[in-house]
């Protein structure tokens, strides 16, 4: 999507997207090798009764749909951060999970020409209708030089080569 295709009030829904054991337990042995999240034996004997994905991995899975759905050919090229982030309820292997995107506000910048900015809240559930992502994003898109919608849609035009 464009930038300009973007408005408050705005819901834009992707998934789903299932996630697999191996998935869950590839990226945690990498990047989140926490036991609940590794050692299916002790993570079934912990509070949550069985192996849970990283929050992050979460974050992951939010943004994976987030740019097929709506920021995949758009003039998107950066994010400041995130304004919260929370993990409300565990994620588990065999969990088919939907994105929920809520346009809160666009703006071009009044300091910085060809700059939009596209405040956006997602939330994930699952099938079971658990959210268990809650996050506030602000999405950063060169609308070029002018401020107009023409700028370029992916960075590596042959304006600006990499």
């Amino acid at each position: 999507m464009k930038f300009a295709e973007f408005h408050a009030g705005q819901v834009i829904e992707a998934g789903p997207y299932e996630l697999t054991e191996d998935e869950l337990l590839a990226f945690a042995r990498q990047w989140d090798p926490q036991w609940f999240h590794v050692d299916k034996e002790a993570a079934g004997q912990g509070r949550h009764g069985g192996l849970i994905a990283s929050g992050w991995q979460t974050c992951g899975i939010a943004m994976r749909l987030a740019v097929d759905k709506a920021l995949a050919g758009s003039e998107s090229f950066a994010s400041p951060g995130l304004a919260y982030v929370k993990w409300r309820h565990p994620v588990r292997a065999g969990d088919r999970i939907w994105l929920k995107a809520t346009v809160i506000e666009t703006r071009r910048s009044g300091s910085k020409p060809g700059l939009g900015i596209l405040r956006w809240r997602w939330q994930l559930h699952t099938h079971h209708g658990h959210e268990v992502l809650d996050l506030e994003a602000t999405s950063l898109f060169d609308l070029g030089a002018a401020g107009g919608a023409d700028g370029p849609s992916d960075p590596r035009t042959p304006e600006t080569p990499r």
